[in-house]
């Protein structure tokens, strides 16, 4: 029966608890059902036959004693590896002996059991955020159809992927591992990771994730990152690390945990001085087990992990989130942060009589001869297969490309480019961002603008975080101040520090701390992660930020939406809220029981009606942590916000 138990007790909480904690509670349930089986044998002996009293005595001291030891043990471990559940545990251990004294083997039995009936329950209670990395997990285990170098197709498990593979993946197929679609246009749906429901269009040169469904396309994709290195990888060891953590109430709790158990001891003393029963002494020490307390940070700190992690929020710890309902500010970064972090084409000065689609098609076909970011981005605009046929292209180091066009020569470069090739161009226009020009034969065909610009939600975002009361933002970067003041006039934002190198970057946000402020810092890079550490909370963009600026991190956001941080704001005040009502609820709960068990007023099973009552309490702060699962933030695609230059 041992066996059953524990495997009902593994079935249950997998996860949730290591191998010799199941191992336990599956002893504890085989000898508690045992135990009360012969309770209910020895009742039955004693209404039938009161003769065979002593028989019926025996067989309920064999049932108090099953159900002692396993009790006895836990506060004997409690003490040598002492912690807040272990309080309950020397509780009922004080109040077992006690009974056992006087005499009363049916309270002795009884009691172990409805205790326990209460620690399974919370067990059960308690695993919201190991079903959910449980279901994460699971999205790792699928196969990939690897492309061999002679071109042939292997079907492998995921675990069997190194980086550098190439992997075909198939309308209907999960993503394996992290990595760059290299041919294929598809539309990927992240749902199962991220919570987002709406599918986005991929393209080769982007990044795909692990654990995402291809929806349409037929995609082959190189490996950058496998098994536990990827995104979803960091994704399941990040909750596993946040589970893991002690809010900061619970480290309170535990500074005085050995305070609490002299009172509870100099409590129950004093009642029976006054009362003379034991009954009474037996309630007070139940009644003062204060699991409803203990558990009212964690269940709720488990719960807003969860949810975090459904809405593709990693929380680092427990703190971190409570931490984040205290912020009065936000400092953001700007490139790859408030800015999509990439070059794109946002303007074209062209000569009179120039096509513009046939300028472009030149710039870009001739662009992706080139690693150059401009190249790069004049490059993205135009697809592979509408690329103009260049030959002969060769770079001119820190001037630009030229390369042959049938029998003309096309040019993409810096004004001294033209210079260089004697074909005479105009003024290049004002604009803060980088310039290219374009020529064809002997004819300049015009100017080509690019810029980083603002990601689409981010405007939405920054007026958000006012509305939330974080109505100080600064924009600290380190290019130009011309490019910094464009930014964040597009975003509504006024207070900028531009040119800033990393130690500058940290000043400014112990500046921020030195004026009593506490600011919310959001960043991707390296250079932005001495800044991150520093923060009163630290945000990663997760999707495409650097591991420095991941580790320097308290939260990561994986969808790279900005918006999601208005979310974090609103999901920690309400965690910590939750968390103020269940200490509220546990404690005041506690009291009113331990003063009904001091006043008698429980009755004659004094000590099971407080062991009942407990659990009342406890899964009331239980079921109030659970109700921050119902927290759902469904997000619609973000719309241009501002217009280029």
């Amino acid at each position: 029966m041992t066996d059953i138990a524990a495997a009902i007790a593994e079935d249950a909480g997998e996860s949730l608890l290591s191998s010799a904690e199941r191992w336990r509670l599956g002893t504890r349930l085989s000898l508690s059902l045992v135990a009360g089986g012969l309770l209910i044998l020895s009742v039955g002996i004693q209404v039938l036959y009161p003769a065979q009293r002593d028989v019926s005595e025996l067989v309920a001291g064999i049932a108090a004693l099953m159900v002692a030891v396993p009790a006895i043990g836990a506060a004997w471990q409690s003490l040598r590896f002492p912690d807040l559940h272990g309080i309950t545990d020397q509780l009922v251990a004080l109040a077992l002996l006690g009974a056992w004294a006087s005499g009363d083997l049916i309270t002795a039995t009884l009691l172990p059991l409805v205790m326990m009936i209460g620690h399974v329950l919370e067990e059960r209670s308690l695993l919201g955020s190991q079903e959910a990395i449980r279901a994460l997990s699971r999205l790792t285990q699928t196969n990939a159809r690897r492309i061999r170098g002679n071109g042939e197709i292997e079907e492998v498990a995921a675990q069997d992927l190194r980086p550098g593979d190439h992997i075909e993946i198939r309308p209907g197929d999960r993503v394996p591992a992290d990595g760059v679609i290299e041919t294929g246009v598809s539309s990927i749906d992240t749902a199962s990771m991220t919570g987002e429901s709406v599918p986005v269009d991929v393209r080769p040169g982007e990044q795909v994730f692990n654990g995402s469904i291809n929806l349409d396309g037929h995609l082959t994709v190189r490996l950058t990152r496998v098994g536990h290195e990827t995104t979803l990888g960091k994704v399941i060891a990040l909750m596993q690390e946040a589970e893991n953590a002690k809010p900061p109430v619970t480290r309170l709790l535990e500074r005085y945990a050995l305070r609490y158990i002299l009172f509870v001891l100099l409590l129950a003393a004093s009642t029976w001085f006054f009362t003379g029963s034991t009954t009474v002494l037996l309630a007070v020490l139940v009644a003062s087990c204060p699991c409803a307390l203990v558990l009212a940070a964690p269940a709720t700190s488990i719960a807003a992990i969860a949810v975090a992690g459904r809405h593709g929020i990693l929380v680092k710890g427990a703190s971190f989130l409570e931490n984040l309902a205290t912020v009065d500010s936000v400092m953001f970064d700007k490139t790859g942060t408030l800015t999509i972090g990439q070059l794109r084409l946002v303007g074209a000065h062209l000569e009179p009589g120039v096509d513009r689609e046939q300028a472009i098609r030149l710039a870009g076909s001739l662009g992706a001869a080139s690693s150059h970011p401009v190249s790069r981005a004049l490059a993205a605009c135009i697809p592979e297969g509408e690329r103009f046929a260049i030959d002969d292209v060769r770079e001119n180091k820190g001037l630009g490309l030229v390369g042959q066009f049938g029998d003309e020569t096309v040019g993409l470069g810096r004004p001294e480019l033209f210079s260089q090739l004697r074909i005479r161009a105009p003024e290049p226009p004002d604009h803060p961002g980088p310039i290219a020009g374009v020529c064809l034969g002997s004819r300049f065909l015009g100017w080509l603008l690019l810029a980083d610009e603002p990601r689409l939600e981010a405007r939405a975002a920054v007026a958000e975080l006012k509305a939330l009361g974080l109505r100080r933002q600064i924009v600290f970067t380190g290019d130009r101040t011309i490019e910094a003041q464009r930014i964040a006039t597009k975003l509504d934002l006024t207070d900028v520090r531009a040119e800033a190198l990393p130690a500058q970057k940290l000043q400014y946000v112990l500046d921020e701390i030195q004026k009593g402020r506490r600011p919310l810092v959001v960043g991707d890079g390296i250079n932005d992660a001495l800044a991150l550490k520093a923060g009163a909370v630290a945000v990663a963009m997760g999707a495409q930020g650097t591991d420095v600026a991941l580790a320097s991190s308290d939260l990561v956001l994986m969808t790279n939406d900005l918006r999601r941080l208005g979310t974090c704001i609103r999901l920690s005040r309400r965690c910590r809220r939750t968390i103020y009502t269940n200490v509220g609820l546990g404690l005041g709960w506690m009291v009113v029981v331990i003063a009904a068990a001091a006043s008698g007023a429980l009755g004659p099973s004094g000590a099971l009606v407080a062991a009942a009552l407990h659990n009342v309490g406890t899964l009331a702060v239980i079921g109030n942590a659970g109700r921050l699962l119902k927290f759902q933030e469904i997000l619609s695609p973000p719309s241009p916000a501002v217009e280029g230059p």
